[in-house]
């Protein structure tokens, strides 16, 4: 398959095969091919023992050893057509940075798990261990408490498996490439991540592929092949960071999930709080610990007037005992550019459109529907406050309250101000507050509160241990079930009733979603061909983008044909010039 991102290709094209390449191909292998008097690179899908006449040649071996095999291969078609991309772009994605001659030999597996503990994960360690598939775990604590992570390298590296390990950042992949590196030796630990050179992260690809390893890196692994897969462990897979944002849009809990079903190998989650596709697909969840996260202490703002301060009376006086005993603290303002629900200045109210639903932001139109908003439904006034703070707003508060060492994150001050951006490289610290739940769990997409508790409980995750360290959540909804998990420590009962809530209204994981996004001149006759595409599903739109692009949104029960149907008409708007954007699984609408 020419590796040219058309779905005009996905076919591809039969080319013979000369003698003296035929020993070093298989499938999975890179090559070069004639396409269109010039030689471009491809990927070999599929070899059979056919007439040779009027074929033509295989330019040139490009890579011996193959970067997918036949349950990858499977997976990666899965994922062109769920992500409505061309099967190329994914195929792609299973390729190390650079080519790779061959395969050297490493250290034999030895026996890693002969002393094991008694966490969870040691018996499913176990059961992969003999190679036994099980159905998906989830484990539900702090991924900070590696001990999960010598329960199952020893294990599965001894029987000669490959155990991946997939987290967000580089951060999070150092942290636990080190612990792998304890449990079973620097070289049977490998790692990936974007601080790494191709060079560096390509070596690390062919050591994957002998089997009896462990493989850690950022979510471009999700994608490649491995040696004898036996395990594969996703950190926090709810995170915003495990979605690509650019088309194909694809997020890697799914990916891993069809290929442990097509590969038959085992599939586990780790994290505090585990996403509702998670729990929707059968996933068992384990406690190693009585809480999911430590304490939280939750600052009840519902009785204080419109429009205080920032920072509490309580928050700042434990802000000013920590620091004077010389402790850290950070202090949690949502991100900027997060799209944050509005209220009415007058009545306090959370603004919604009429005719969807949503929270929209403050705008003249709903992003989802593309309805006009007019004033306040309930008192009529025009004004509308964002709900939740920014970085340089609680910094200029904080600031004014003086006597404080206090910076925007990264910073050596005793008080840092950040984002979810800056929780994976922050040190433990004595104290973190959150400003404004409120701006999380009402934000405008319908995914707003499983967020916030994800994001809060991450949080909460970041104190140290030791006395008198805690979490303080300022709130002004008390009361809700968002705010009921964080105290209690357990998000499970949360989760059970938000992923009722979503079979109600028809949303994911229950429903299905995507988006689909035009910048530049929109082709004549978008509207219709999208609902002739639809068929029976949901066609919302278009709305106005910020950058004068349009948005529509299609929601059904199931958009497996839908799928289907646009693929040519993405082909053909982008022929004519128009970016096209599509979003499937969106994590907003």
């Amino acid at each position: 398959m020419p590796a040219i991102p058309s779905f005009l290709l996905d076919k591809g094209f039969w080319y013979s095969i000369p003698e003296a390449q035929l020993p070093l191909l298989g499938v999975g292998s890179i090559v070069r091919v004639p396409l269109g008097g010039r030689r471009v690179r491809g990927f070999v899908v599929e070899i059979s023992e056919r007439s040779a006449e009027g074929l033509k040649p295989l330019a040139a071996v490009s890579m011996a050893p193959p970067i997918f095999d036949q349950p990858l291969l499977a997976a990666l078609q899965w994922a062109a057509h769920r992500y409505v991309a061309p099967q190329s772009v994914l195929l792609e994605r299973a390729a190390p940075p650079n080519l790779v001659g061959s395969l050297l030999d490493g250290p034999t597996p030895g026996d890693l798990g002969s002393e094991l503990s008694t966490h969870p994960f040691s018996e499913l360690a176990r059961k992969v261990q003999a190679r036994k598939r099980q159905p998906p775990v989830a484990l539900v604590e702090r991924w900070t408490n590696l001990e999960w992570v010598e329960a199952v390298a020893g294990p599965v590296c001894s029987s000669g498996q490959t155990l991946m390990i997939v987290v967000a950042t580089a951060d999070e992949a150092a942290a636990i490439h080190s612990a792998v590196s304890t449990a079973v030796g620097a070289e049977r630990s490998l790692v990936v991540s974007p601080d790494r050179s191709d060079a560096e992260n390509t070596s690390a690809w062919a050591g994957s592929q002998l089997g009896g390893r462990v493989l850690v890196g950022t979510p471009r692994v999700a994608a490649w092949r491995v040696g004898e897969p036996g395990l594969a462990v996703v950190v926090e897979e709810g995170r915003r960071a495990m979605k690509d944002r650019q088309t194909p849009t694809i997020h890697v809990r799914d990916l891993l999930r069809t290929r442990a079903q097509l590969g038959r190998h085992t599939l586990a989650f780790v994290g505090p709080t585990p996403s509702l596709e998670t729990l929707a697909a059968g996933a068992t969840a384990l406690r190693t610990t009585r809480r999911a996260w430590p304490a939280v202490e939750i600052v009840d703002r519902s009785s204080q007037p419109p429009l205080p301060g920032l920072v509490s009376h309580q928050a700042l006086a434990a802000i000013r005992a920590v620091t004077a005993a010389g402790g850290s603290v950070f202090v949690f303002a949502h991100r900027r550019g997060y799209a944050p629900a509005v209220a009415c200045e007058r009545c306090r109210i959370i603004r919604r459109c009429p005719n969807c639903g949503s929270r929209p932001e403050n705008a003249p139109r709903c992003p989802r529907c593309g309805y006009e908003l007019g004033p306040c439904t309930n008192c009529g006034n025009d004004r509308f406050v964002p709900l939740g703070a920014g970085v340089g707003r609680v910094l200029e508060e904080l600031m004014r309250a003086g006597g404080l060492s206090v910076d925007a994150a990264p910073t050596d001050a005793l008080v840092k101000v950040g984002s979810e951006a800056d929780l994976a490289g922050l040190d433990p610290v004595a104290l973190a507050v959150a400003v404004d739940a409120d701006g999380l769990i009402l934000g405008s997409h319908f995914r707003a509160a499983e967020e916030a508790l994800r994001v809060l409980a991450r949080l909460a995750g970041r104190v140290a241990s030791g006395g008198g360290h805690r979490s303080m959540v300022q709130t002004s909804l008390p009361t809700h079930p968002v705010i009921d998990a964080l105290r209690r420590g357990d998000p499970i009962p949360f989760l059970e009733l938000e992923l009722e809530e979503r079979r109600r209204m028809g949303f994911p994981p229950s429903g299905d979603l995507v988006v689909v996004e035009m910048r530049g001149a929109t082709p004549a006759g978008v509207d219709a061909a999208l609902e002739q595409a639809a068929d029976r599903a949901m066609v919302l739109g278009p709305a106005p983008r910020r950058d004068g692009g349009r948005r529509w949104l299609i929601q059904g029960h199931d958009l497996t044909s839908f799928r289907h149907n646009l693929r040519p008409l993405v082909q053909k708007w982008r022929d004519a010039g128009t970016t096209v954007r599509i979003d499937s699984d969106p994590l907003e609408l």
